[in-house]
Protein backbone atom coordinates (compact mmCIF):
# COMPACT_ATOMS: atom_id res chain seq x y z
CA UNK A 1 0.00 0.00 0.00
CA UNK A 2 1.07 3.24 -0.96
CA UNK A 3 2.43 5.20 2.36
CA UNK A 4 0.66 8.60 2.84
CA UNK A 5 3.55 11.05 2.20
CA UNK A 6 3.98 9.47 -1.03
CA UNK A 7 0.87 9.75 -2.72
CA UNK A 8 1.17 13.36 -1.72
CA UNK A 9 4.63 13.75 -3.60
CA UNK A 10 2.84 13.04 -6.68
CA UNK A 11 3.60 15.61 -9.42
CA UNK A 12 0.69 17.63 -11.08
CA UNK A 13 0.09 16.78 -14.44
CA UNK A 14 -2.47 19.75 -14.87
CA UNK A 15 -2.36 23.24 -13.54
CA UNK A 16 -6.02 23.22 -12.97
CA UNK A 17 -6.62 20.61 -9.63
CA UNK A 18 -9.93 19.52 -11.39
CA UNK A 19 -8.34 17.61 -14.58
CA UNK A 20 -5.27 16.90 -11.98
CA UNK A 21 -7.71 15.33 -9.91
CA UNK A 22 -8.78 12.60 -12.40
CA UNK A 23 -5.22 11.58 -13.45
CA UNK A 24 -4.63 10.44 -10.30
CA UNK A 25 -5.73 6.98 -9.45
CA UNK A 26 -5.12 5.09 -5.75
CA UNK A 27 -3.92 1.43 -6.55
CA UNK A 28 -7.20 0.52 -4.04
CA UNK A 29 -9.88 2.04 -6.76
CA UNK A 30 -9.47 -0.77 -9.33
CA UNK A 31 -10.46 -3.34 -7.00
CA UNK A 32 -13.13 -1.59 -5.62
CA UNK A 33 -14.18 -1.00 -9.25
CA UNK A 34 -13.76 -4.37 -11.42
CA UNK A 35 -13.95 -7.49 -8.37
CA UNK A 36 -17.52 -6.96 -8.05
CA UNK A 37 -17.96 -6.91 -11.78
CA UNK A 38 -16.48 -9.38 -12.37
CA UNK A 39 -18.05 -11.59 -9.85
CA UNK A 40 -21.31 -10.60 -11.53
CA UNK A 41 -19.74 -11.32 -14.92
CA UNK A 42 -18.86 -14.80 -13.97
CA UNK A 43 -22.28 -15.22 -11.81
CA UNK A 44 -24.43 -14.35 -14.83
CA UNK A 45 -22.32 -16.70 -17.30
CA UNK A 46 -22.27 -19.98 -14.68
CA UNK A 47 -26.26 -19.06 -14.85
CA UNK A 48 -26.11 -19.16 -19.25
CA UNK A 49 -23.26 -21.61 -19.49
CA UNK A 50 -21.95 -25.02 -18.32
CA UNK A 51 -19.23 -24.61 -15.75
CA UNK A 52 -16.73 -26.32 -17.94
CA UNK A 53 -17.85 -23.81 -20.62
CA UNK A 54 -17.37 -20.84 -18.46
CA UNK A 55 -14.03 -21.77 -17.09
CA UNK A 56 -13.10 -22.43 -20.95
CA UNK A 57 -14.39 -18.47 -22.10
CA UNK A 58 -12.86 -16.85 -18.79
CA UNK A 59 -9.39 -18.58 -19.81
CA UNK A 60 -9.36 -17.43 -23.43
CA UNK A 61 -10.20 -14.34 -21.79
CA UNK A 62 -7.60 -14.14 -19.70
CA UNK A 63 -4.94 -15.22 -22.49
CA UNK A 64 -6.76 -12.70 -24.83
CA UNK A 65 -6.07 -10.04 -22.36
CA UNK A 66 -2.35 -10.88 -22.30
CA UNK A 67 -1.91 -10.38 -26.12
CA UNK A 68 -3.85 -7.19 -25.82
CA UNK A 69 -1.66 -5.56 -22.92
CA UNK A 70 1.44 -5.94 -25.08
CA UNK A 71 0.44 -4.32 -27.89
CA UNK A 72 -1.75 -1.69 -25.98
CA UNK A 73 1.52 -1.30 -24.54
CA UNK A 74 3.80 -1.38 -27.41
CA UNK A 75 1.76 0.59 -30.33
CA UNK A 76 -0.94 2.70 -28.31
CA UNK A 77 1.51 3.53 -24.99
CA UNK A 78 4.46 3.62 -26.93
CA UNK A 79 3.26 6.28 -29.68
CA UNK A 80 5.55 9.11 -29.79
CA UNK A 81 4.92 11.93 -32.30
CA UNK A 82 7.78 14.46 -31.89
CA UNK A 83 5.44 17.44 -31.29
CA UNK A 84 1.83 18.93 -31.24
CA UNK A 85 -0.88 17.69 -29.59
CA UNK A 86 0.01 14.19 -29.81
CA UNK A 87 3.19 14.59 -27.96
CA UNK A 88 0.47 15.77 -24.99
CA UNK A 89 -1.33 12.88 -25.45
CA UNK A 90 1.48 10.27 -24.88
CA UNK A 91 2.74 12.33 -22.45
CA UNK A 92 -0.69 12.03 -20.31
CA UNK A 93 -1.27 8.58 -21.13
CA UNK A 94 2.31 7.28 -20.94
CA UNK A 95 5.10 9.63 -20.44
CA UNK A 96 4.56 10.81 -17.39
CA UNK A 97 4.98 6.94 -15.96
CA UNK A 98 8.18 7.18 -17.51
CA UNK A 99 9.39 10.25 -16.42
CA UNK A 100 8.14 9.50 -13.07
CA UNK A 101 8.30 5.67 -12.73
CA UNK A 102 7.47 5.64 -8.89
CA UNK A 103 4.82 8.27 -8.61
CA UNK A 104 2.39 5.87 -6.42
CA UNK A 105 -1.04 7.85 -8.13
CA UNK A 106 0.17 7.02 -12.01
CA UNK A 107 0.68 2.91 -11.93
CA UNK A 108 -2.99 2.26 -12.36
CA UNK A 109 -5.09 2.89 -15.27
CA UNK A 110 -7.91 5.97 -14.65
CA UNK A 111 -10.73 4.67 -14.11
CA UNK A 112 -12.08 7.54 -16.97
CA UNK A 113 -10.13 5.29 -19.21
CA UNK A 114 -10.43 2.05 -17.68
CA UNK A 115 -14.27 2.12 -17.58
CA UNK A 116 -15.40 2.47 -21.11
CA UNK A 117 -13.24 0.91 -22.43
CA UNK A 118 -14.15 -2.21 -20.44
CA UNK A 119 -18.22 -1.60 -21.77
CA UNK A 120 -16.92 -0.39 -25.23
CA UNK A 121 -15.06 -4.33 -25.39
CA UNK A 122 -17.81 -6.36 -23.86
CA UNK A 123 -20.46 -4.74 -26.25
CA UNK A 124 -17.56 -6.02 -29.02
CA UNK A 125 -17.67 -9.66 -27.15
CA UNK A 126 -20.92 -9.71 -27.16
CA UNK A 127 -21.42 -8.94 -31.10
CA UNK A 128 -19.19 -11.26 -31.75
CA UNK A 129 -19.72 -14.01 -29.19
CA UNK A 130 -23.16 -13.52 -28.31
CA UNK A 131 -24.48 -11.89 -24.61
CA UNK A 132 -23.70 -15.39 -22.43
CA UNK A 133 -20.54 -16.40 -23.82
CA UNK A 134 -19.09 -12.44 -23.47
CA UNK A 135 -19.84 -12.44 -20.21
CA UNK A 136 -17.20 -15.58 -19.43
CA UNK A 137 -14.97 -14.48 -21.63
CA UNK A 138 -15.06 -10.62 -20.61
CA UNK A 139 -14.87 -12.27 -16.80
CA UNK A 140 -11.92 -14.04 -17.72
CA UNK A 141 -10.15 -10.38 -19.84
CA UNK A 142 -10.80 -8.63 -16.80
CA UNK A 143 -9.63 -10.60 -14.44
CA UNK A 144 -6.22 -10.25 -16.56
CA UNK A 145 -6.17 -6.62 -16.41
CA UNK A 146 -7.11 -6.29 -12.79
CA UNK A 147 -3.60 -8.81 -12.18
CA UNK A 148 -1.75 -6.95 -14.28
CA UNK A 149 -2.76 -3.29 -13.02
CA UNK A 150 -1.99 -4.94 -9.53
CA UNK A 151 1.20 -6.47 -10.13
CA UNK A 152 2.40 -3.21 -11.85
CA UNK A 153 1.90 -1.08 -8.76
CA UNK A 154 3.76 -3.81 -6.90
CA UNK A 155 6.73 -4.37 -9.57
CA UNK A 156 7.35 -0.65 -8.97
CA UNK A 157 7.00 -0.14 -4.79
CA UNK A 158 7.54 -3.54 -3.74
CA UNK A 159 10.69 -5.92 -3.54
CA UNK A 160 9.28 -9.32 -4.71
CA UNK A 161 10.08 -12.53 -3.10
CA UNK A 162 9.52 -14.80 -5.32
CA UNK A 163 11.58 -16.01 -8.44
CA UNK A 164 8.95 -14.68 -10.91
CA UNK A 165 7.98 -12.03 -8.77
CA UNK A 166 11.68 -10.83 -8.99
CA UNK A 167 11.67 -11.96 -12.72
CA UNK A 168 8.93 -9.84 -13.44
CA UNK A 169 10.08 -6.94 -11.47
CA UNK A 170 13.72 -7.58 -13.17
CA UNK A 171 12.02 -7.62 -16.66
CA UNK A 172 9.98 -4.10 -16.10
CA UNK A 173 12.70 -2.03 -14.88
CA UNK A 174 14.65 -2.74 -17.92
CA UNK A 175 11.98 -1.51 -19.89
CA UNK A 176 12.31 1.27 -18.12
CA UNK A 177 15.49 2.11 -17.50
CA UNK A 178 17.36 0.20 -20.18
CA UNK A 179 15.59 0.03 -23.36
CA UNK A 180 12.43 0.94 -23.61
CA UNK A 181 11.87 -0.02 -27.18
CA UNK A 182 11.70 -3.92 -25.51
CA UNK A 183 10.05 -5.77 -22.37
CA UNK A 184 6.29 -4.79 -23.47
CA UNK A 185 4.61 -7.51 -21.63
CA UNK A 186 4.48 -6.11 -17.85
CA UNK A 187 1.91 -9.65 -16.33
CA UNK A 188 2.95 -11.82 -19.36
CA UNK A 189 6.63 -11.51 -20.48
CA UNK A 190 6.41 -14.38 -23.12
CA UNK A 191 5.13 -12.19 -25.77
CA UNK A 192 7.96 -10.32 -25.89
CA UNK A 193 9.79 -13.88 -26.35
CA UNK A 194 7.48 -14.36 -29.48
CA UNK A 195 7.51 -11.21 -31.05
CA UNK A 196 11.49 -10.35 -30.43
CA UNK A 197 11.28 -7.50 -28.08
CA UNK A 198 12.77 -9.33 -24.66
CA UNK A 199 15.24 -7.38 -22.89
CA UNK A 200 18.84 -7.77 -23.02
CA UNK A 201 20.17 -9.68 -20.27
CA UNK A 202 23.02 -7.36 -19.83
CA UNK A 203 23.93 -3.93 -20.95
CA UNK A 204 22.59 -0.64 -20.79
CA UNK A 205 21.39 1.52 -23.90
CA UNK A 206 20.92 4.92 -23.64
CA UNK A 207 17.68 6.30 -23.44
CA UNK A 208 17.26 8.42 -26.40
CA UNK A 209 12.81 9.57 -25.59
CA UNK A 210 13.02 13.53 -24.46
CA UNK A 211 11.65 14.55 -21.03
CA UNK A 212 8.53 15.54 -22.04
CA UNK A 213 6.80 18.27 -20.34
CA UNK A 214 3.35 19.07 -20.62
CA UNK A 215 3.85 22.51 -20.84
CA UNK A 216 6.23 22.82 -23.55
CA UNK A 217 3.59 20.79 -25.75
CA UNK A 218 1.89 22.75 -28.43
Amino acid sequence: MARRDELRASPPMFQNPVLDFFTRVHPVVPPIIFVPVIVVLFIGAFDRLSVVGTLGLALAGYVFWTLFEYWLHRLVFHFEPEKGIGARLHWMIHGVHHDHPNDPLRLVMPPSVSVPLALLLFWLYTVILGFGPALGFTAGFLTGYLAYDMLHYHVHHHQPRSALGQRLRELHMRHHFQDHERGFGISAPYWDRVFGTLPHATGNRPLERPQHDPSQAR
